[in-house]
């Protein structure tokens, strides 16, 4: 099972932090009923959207009502962990367990509170209490084995952990075994444990991260620094990875991932809810990952991780809290401030989105990531000639752009074309295309544009066709290989392009336009007319709408001729 991404979440403590910073957050405003049926109904809806701070506080006022309903109880206890109230949690979890002995997850949560007061004996006392099914029994073996080192024992954790024989489990048992020895001092057995688990989970950060801090501790610095450029390879210039990679080049110390027996616990529950949230179980990854950053609350991953479950379920305020909890040490803080900044603009709060992130690269200029989100933005926004500018300051810091740098150049080369500077479009197309060869975005907007501009039509045709043969069910590209045949003059191969794209993209009012056209140079100038009508209703571009009334009005020219580029969406396949 890969030790992947966890999702975090805030702490008590890291939320009353918060309350000091500076909040982009706009809070959702909510009242609770006089009526407990009123309340009981507001949590069950708020529940339902993952709203957990309504859910809890709804729940709360319910309960308060009807104090023995253990129905309610059971549910007040569920939304008050999910939103990282954890002593309203453990308060609910002592009162379940009166009353239902059996109830795994209450004694799950009584048992976090145990190892984080260092009461071992309770806490294994609670874990064997907490149910049965595969994945419990792991979670306690595994948390059980942590409360063992936390007595310096060593041998009872890894025997403990060694009752694991299940080989997709594997990666969890030797990952913790390995953290568990380090901690103890028995560095030859954790060396081979760590390795054993950087094996098999080579793509998993925190393996890879674990293992390199170990090696660099252990003075093998070098081979260090190889693990952690192999997963930059992987997945380029993440801000952990290149916080490593810069503490090996400057020599100076990288701390054990682990520095106590509470937060190797809290790696266990940061763990499943990683899995959680590769699974779309939100409820479970936001549980888990409230018990681990009640162990660890200033692990900047799983507060990340957290805020991006959040953001799936647009809860965009919630999200914006948990990145300001990010510490400011963190190799993530610059990544969360940048991520508030695209939540803003999902918000429709765009000139904030556009000062946060110009705020961040005013602090830090070569910021690769700041830098190419501010260039999105402002692409977004059309402001295509200061978006070309953006994108330029990355890529000259490039030393020598690779595959995964192919979206630089193509979105620079939509910044330049929208601004009116074809050439330098051009060969921004042609480069992306050099670093991903047969990219069918990049195929179609550089086929298009060829197209369109009644240039290179054979082989703006050969491009388009490769691209609808990469991506045979999106509209928009089928669409591009309508217009192709169009402007050639052949109308029969378009109609029947343009026809197969409108059925998959029916309300993009370009689409509409082009197939208009098809129909009017084919003679069935009454269904032209309706496609027209049909594209000036679907709001189109400024440009395309004037050249869409006049079609309704007098319909086509006997000669076509070429049209400026068309909408960036179109283009970009979506």
């Amino acid at each position: 099972m890969a030790l992947t991404l966890a999702l975090g979440a805030a702490a008590t403590a890291n939320e009353a932090s918060a309350q000091t910073r500076r909040s982009l957050a706009v809070a959702s405003a909510f009242e609770v009923s006089s009526s407990p049926a009123g309340n009981y109904l507001a949590a069950l809806i708020a529940g339902a959207d993952r709203d957990t701070l309504a859910a809890s506080t709804f729940f709360r006022e319910a309960l308060r009502f009807d104090p023995r309903n253990r129905e309610l109880m059971e549910r007040a206890f569920i939304a008050s962990l999910s939103n990282g109230n954890m002593r309203e949690s453990f308060a609910l979890a002592d009162r379940i367990l009166k009353t239902d002995q059996k109830n795994g997850l209450a004694h799950l949560v009584l048992a976090a509170r145990a190892i984080q007061n260092k009461q071992w004996p309770a806490a294994r006392e609670s874990l064997n209490k907490s149910g049965g099914g595969r994945q419990r029994d792991i979670t306690a073996i595994l948390l059980n084995a942590w409360t063992y080192a936390g007595q310096g024992d060593a041998k009872r954790a890894t025997d403990m952990l060694d009752r694991i024989k299940d080989d997709r489990f594997s990666g969890f048992r030797d990952y913790h075994a390995g953290l568990i020895l380090d901690l103890l001092g028995n560095v030859t057995e954790a060396g081979k444990r760590l390795k054993s688990s950087y094996e098999g989970e080579k793509t998993s950060l925190r393996v890879v991260d674990a293992y390199g801090r170990f090696l660099a501790r252990r003075g093998e610095r070098e081979q260090a620094k190889q693990v952690y450029q192999a997963f930059d390879r992987l997945l380029p210039r993440h801000p952990i990875i290149r916080a490593a990679l810069n503490a090996l080049d400057a020599n100076t110390p990288l701390e054990p991932l682990v520095r106590s027996a509470a937060a190797g616990a809290a790696e266990v529950f940061y763990g499943l809810g990683a899995v959680g949230g590769q699974q779309n179980d939100s409820l479970a990854a936001m549980i888990y990952l409230r018990m681990s950053l009640h162990l660890e609350g200033d692990n900047g991953l799983a507060i990340v991780t957290l805020a991006d479950i959040f953001e799936r379920l647009k809860q965009y305020e919630r999200a914006l809290d948990l990145y300001e909890m990010v510490p400011e040490k963190s190799p993530l803080h610059a990544n969360a401030q940048i991520q508030s900044g695209l939540i803003l603009e999902a918000m429709g709060r765009s000139d904030d989105a556009l000062q946060q992130l110009k705020g961040i690269v005013a602090e830090q200029p070569k910021d690769i990531e700041a830098l190419t989100a501010l260039g999105n933005l402002q692409r977004t926004r059309k402001d295509y000639a200061d978006s070309a500018v953006t994108y330029t300051r990355v890529i000259d810091q490039l030393k020598s752009p690779a595959r995964g740098d192919w979206t630089l150049f193509y979105f620079r080369g939509i910044a330049y074309e929208r601004s009116k500077q074809w050439p330098l479009a051009e060969a921004d197309f042609k480069k992306a295309l050099e670093l991903f060869p047969d990219q069918p975005l990049v195929l179609n907007y550089l086929g298009y544009s060829w197209v369109d501009q009644n240039v290179n039509l054979e082989e703006g045709l050969r491009l388009l066709r490769r691209a609808v043969s990469l991506r045979p069910d999106d509209g928009y590209v089928i669409d591009s290989l309508g217009w192709a045949h169009f402007r050639m003059g052949r109308y029969e191969e378009a109609l029947r392009e343009l026809e197969r794209a409108i059925e998959l993209k029916p309300g993009d009012p370009v689409i509409n336009d082009h197939l208009g056209d098809a129909y009017w140079r084919m003679g069935r100038k009454l269904e032209a007319h309706f496609q027209w009508n049909h594209a000036r209703d679907l709001k189109p571009e400024p440009e395309d709408l004037e050249r869409i009334l006049k079609k309704v009005e007098k319909g086509l020219e006997d000669e076509p001729k070429p049209t400026s580029a068309e909408a960036e969406g179109k283009k970009n396949g979506g």
